[in-house]
């Protein structure tokens, strides 16, 4: 992954409804929802979620899908594990014995709770 692309990632996750909707398609990945299913659970009204749904697709975070006359949206994963690629390249010199082990990351995101 290019800065580029990682800067674009990291700007659409940093503001709050952006990060819910890309959380709450994780939760549903790799299926995805549709748009007025996330519109419903978050409270969102249509161009409000329209709008955030945009900048996503554009960092590259969710993929539209078309259902006949609706639209599903699923995150894109491979993109999120290219930003944290990215972050931790150069992480202890590129030792990769130096990364936090799942059970560090589990931790951490119970104190994030």
């Amino acid at each position: 992954m290019d800065i580029s692309s990682a800067l674009d990632a990291l700007a659409a996750l940093s503001q709050e409804t952006r990060l819910k909707i890309f959380r709450l398609l994780v939760r549903h990945a790799p299926k995805g929802l549709p748009a007025g299913e996330v519109a419903q659970r978050l409270h969102l009204p249509g161009p409000t979620l329209s709008f955030h749904l945009n900048v996503l697709a554009a960092a590259d975070l969710v993929q539209p899908h078309k259902n006949g006359r609706s639209i599903s949206y699923s995150a894109n994963v491979d993109c999120v594990n290219g930003v944290a690629g990215f972050l931790l390249e150069n992480c202890c010199g590129g030792q990769v014995d130096c990364l936090p082990s799942n059970g560090a990351v589990k931790r951490f995101a119970r104190k994030r709770k």
